[in-house]
């Protein structure tokens, strides 16, 4: 069991705010106690970590169902029950892959495994290989809003594109995260007709998390969910990440070309423009992959409104019920740890005072994954009405009295004013955002 488990609540509002500054209704007593027992169990070995799909994720599903229901809330997941089966493909590499750099010259340089490139995972194939020219296409992003466009006179059609992980610096913080997601820029990068994406670091982005720390986990699976075809969904297919490159391997792939890496990389890390250009290698992957097929529930509960109008609009209280099970020992530990606080809903249940608007607390699976389970739901609701709001709480520290709360995207979203008057009636500040470009919003 790790030292530091993680604390994913199910929503929390107010609610878990120092007792000696909250002002709970008369019906509801906040416990301590129950709070730390839903954690024994959730994080308890037996679990395993509750990757989504494995048996221990089964059982805090079924943990977590059974609670609701002593609460009283109503099932709100598939055909009444508690649950909404998310239908999964699970992929991971099945050995180091191969990734050879090619001159002009035609001269072979292999990239070393763990050191200079970590391995990509892409849905849905088993093997991938790819041999194609490749492009420096800057920070990979089209942003017509922001005039910004990296593959404007760049012609990628056919060539694998390498581009910087994050986002222009120019950008605001959200809009930064967003198109710095990897996922946005594969994307980009299918649009303009690449055959595959190599993202690489730069210093800075190594000083705050060391390359190598991936290697740690790179057999560890992936996810992605099924469509009703049962096709692995991917937003874009044509263009697989194909891998991450250290500073270190990136030289190999700008050798030759007329700007090293180690300039641009500067350039990036400095706030400046980044040029793009057609670079003088190739490049020959060879990605080999497991793939199975899985199923992993959400669960749901609700409490419905009181308002003859209002009912029929749901708010949803979020948060993620898995972790990310058993991984390479770590001090001797191979289990990641992990715990989901039930209290909200009882306490909803208990306050005396029936809510305006109908309540669903949600509990996702492969949130670790990719927030699948948030997306799945999200894509296929198991509710009737209209879902006007979703609150999700990951990770409180509930070890010690605090002054302030953060609700992040609060001044992103209508939510805001109450957010603000929520915080006020508990005696805490709402502080604004404080790394607005992690993206957590």
């Amino acid at each position: 069991m790790k030292a530091s488990p993680l604390l994913a609540a199910l929503m929390a509002s107010a609610m878990l705010v120092s007792p000696a500054t909250a002002q709970p209704s008369a019906g509801f007593q906040p416990s301590a106690e129950n709070i730390r027992a839903h954690v024994a169990f959730l994080a308890s070995d037996l679990l395993e970590g509750r990757e989504a799909g494995s048996r221990g994720y089964d059982i805090a599903a079924g943990y977590v169902a059974s609670q609701f229901a002593q609460l009283g809330l109503k099932p709100a997941g598939k055909d009444g029950t508690w649950f909404q089966s998310v239908p999964l493909v699970a992929f991971r590499p099945k050995d180091e892959g191969s990734y050879v750099v090619r001159g002009k010259d035609g001269a072979a340089v292999p990239l070393v495994f763990g050191e200079e490139v970590l391995i990509g995972r892409n849905a849905g194939a088993k093997d991938h290989k790819v041999s194609a020219p490749l492009a420096f296409a800057g920070w990979g992003v089209t942003a017509p809003e922001r005039k910004h466009d990296d593959y404007k006179g760049l012609n990628v059609k056919g060539k694998i594109v390498v581009v910087l992980t994050g986002g222009p610096p120019g950008f605001q913080t959200e809009e930064r995260a967003y198109y710095g997601n990897a996922r946005t820029k594969r994307e980009a990068a299918a649009k303009a007709g690449a055959v595959g994406v190599i993202f690489v670091s730069t210093p800075k982005d190594e000083a705050r998390r060391p390359f190598i720390e991936g290697k740690r986990t790179w057999q560890a699976w992936s996810m992605t969910w099924r469509g009703p075809d049962g096709a692995a969904f991917d937003p874009a297919p044509g263009a697989p990440g194909l891998g991450s490159v250290s500073v270190k391997g990136a030289a190999k792939l700008f050798a030759g070309a007329p700007k090293s890496f180690a300039d641009r990389a500067a350039a990036a890390d400095a706030g400046k423009p980044v040029a793009r250009f057609a670079l003088p290698t190739s490049l020959d992957v060879t990605l080999n992959a497991e793939v199975k097929t899985i199923q992993s529930a959400n669960v749901a509960g609700l409490i419905e409104g009181s308002d003859p109008k209002l009912k029929d609009e749901v708010i949803v209280l979020s948060a993620h019920l898995d972790h990310i099970g058993v991984t390479a020992p770590l001090n001797g530990d191979e289990i990641n740890n992990g715990a989901l606080d039930l209290e909200v809903a009882r306490a909803f249940k208990e306050s005396g005072e029936k809510p305006k608007r109908t309540l669903l607390f949600l509990a996702v699976t492969a949130e670790e994954k990719g927030l699948l389970g948030a997306e799945y739901f999200a894509r296929n609701p198991t509710v009737p009405g209209v879902l006007v709001a979703n609150v999700n709480l990951d990770m409180p520290i509930l070890t010690y009295d605090f002054l302030d709360v953060v609700a992040f995207g609060a001044e992103r979203s209508t939510l805001a004013p109450a957010v603000q008057r929520a915080a006020q009636r508990v005696g805490v500040t709402l502080s604004p955002d404080p790394m607005p470009a992690e993206g957590l919003f």
